[in-house]
């Protein structure tokens, strides 16, 4: 006899909304996933989109080192495939040390890094960990996923709406009349989604500015306020962008910050969930817990072959070159074309790409209303009509919090080939064009 399971589900579907805790009614999906579906549902029908959506990688396109999947396979052929230390292997933690030390001039201790399964477990087991119920947690808007994160942790939220004169990311006078009633202040940087980083004087400014208020606490015996640091995309920076981290600047920083970073990115390996944090040890030990409860570690294997990655940089060969030349290719071939469409006076302009997978762009059609009649109002609009008209699948910042109507949008480049850059930018010409 076999039992139908939908039709034992059916037969609840009334009470179902009952089921769940009243809380988990306000908790809100990824607006990028949902985006994603739809691409998804279009591509199914045979409709040809080029997919600008998804932070990630398409591993025919960006594949991750051989080297590491190499070791990958040797660490399970030799049969590390139990369950890893909650903290992380010695050997990962040991060498994530050695990374920061060769290439930022950092020199952790082992006992500060904390191992998980990529960059979301240590990151939101920061705000958790930091933040008790009610605590203010200021973040910049556009950013990814902090709203959920603060909202998990049962905190507050204060947003700060950034400018594009700014790079999308926030200024320490823009922070300052919020950081004596806030527990953490986050800055990712480079930034998804806007590809922009923060310069050395705005960061240092707020160090000050952080540095200032936790003298303050200290004198009234206070909690202190902390600067979480997502770092995740810091090999990936262009040109003449520069990375700087918040410890390099003012070293008096160390106690009140936590750094988040990942194999995710720089090495195309979102997949293999290999993330950790640096955090003052007293800190980490509480992280750790939360994480081991969760079971959010990274596989042993992955985390063993990471570790010989960061401790003989060579094993990568050219890797790193040829990766940030390919992306970097995808971002400026995108940007020459934007520019191209604006010199030519069609509404549309970007911010330079600096660091990341990603490249800032904003349509003037808000509010305006098309040749074929049709007036968007919204981003979602705008979305929308890139999706059907242009082919072209984007995120636009109001899905990362920036208020809507900016007509800014978020272009990803993890998943296009090279022969995709024309045809996204001749796609966007031609519906521009036939739009006006």
């Amino acid at each position: 006899m076999t039992i139908d399971v939908s039709a034992q589900y059916a037969a609840f579907k009334d009470t179902a909304p009952r089921a769940t805790a009243p809380a988990m009614d306000e908790m809100q999906g990824s607006d990028i996933l949902a985006i994603a579906a739809e691409v998804r549902a279009l591509r199914e029908q045979g409709r040809p989109v080029h997919n600008l959506t998804i932070g990630d990688f398409d591993p025919a396109v960006f594949p991750i080192p051989t080297a590491l999947s190499q070791r990958i396979h040797k660490a399970l052929d030799d049969g590390h495939t139990n369950y890893p230390p909650a903290v992380g292997v010695p050997e990962l933690r040991k060498a994530i040390t050695t990374l920061y030390r060769r290439e930022l001039g950092l020199d952790f201790p082992v006992d500060s890094v904390l191992v998980g399964s990529g960059a979301r477990p240590p990151l939101y087991a920061a705000v958790k960990c930091l933040c008790a119920d009610g605590d203010n947690v200021i973040y910049p808007v556009p950013s990814w996923n902090m709203n959920h994160y603060v909202w998990l942790a049962r905190g507050h939220g204060v947003p700060i709406v950034t400018s594009p004169e700014t790079g999308f990311m926030p200024t320490a006078a823009q922070l300052l009349p919020h950081l004596s009633t806030a527990r953490i202040v986050l800055i990712n940087s480079p930034q998804n989604p806007s590809g922009t980083l923060i310069t050395q004087d705005v960061l240092g400014e707020v160090c000050d500015a952080i540095l200032a208020e936790n003298a303050r606490r200290r004198a009234l015996h206070e909690r202190p306020l902390f600067l979480l640091y997502d770092a995740v995309y810091w090999q990936l920076t262009f040109g003449e962008s520069k990375h700087h981290t918040p410890i390099n600047l003012r070293p008096e920083m160390a106690p009140y910050t936590v750094m988040v970073d990942a194999i995710s990115k720089c090495w195309s390996a979102t997949g293999l969930r290999v993330g950790w944090c640096v955090a003052p040890p007293w800190v980490r030990d509480k992280m750790q817990q939360l994480i081991g409860h969760m079971g959010a570690w990274a596989g042993r294997a992955e985390q063993i072959a990471t570790a010989a990655l960061l401790e003989d940089p060579s094993l990568l060969g050219t890797y790193m070159v040829d990766f940030k030349q390919e992306i970097r290719f995808r971002l400026d071939g995108i940007q020459a074309g934007v520019e191209a469409m604006a010199r030519d006076g069609l509404p549309v302009s970007c911010l330079p790409a600096a660091g990341a997978i990603y490249l800032s762009v904003r349509f003037d059609l808000i509010g305006r209303t098309l040749a074929n009649g049709t007036t968007l109002r919204t981003d979602s609009d705008l979305r929308k009509w890139l999706l059907h008209e242009a082919g072209v699948a984007i995120v636009p910042f109001s899905s990362f919090g920036y208020p809507d109507g900016s007509g800014w949008v978020r272009m990803s480049v993890g998943s296009i080939t090279r022969d995709d850059v024309a045809k996204t930018v001749t796609a966007l010409r031609d519906a521009l064009g036939r739009a006006l």
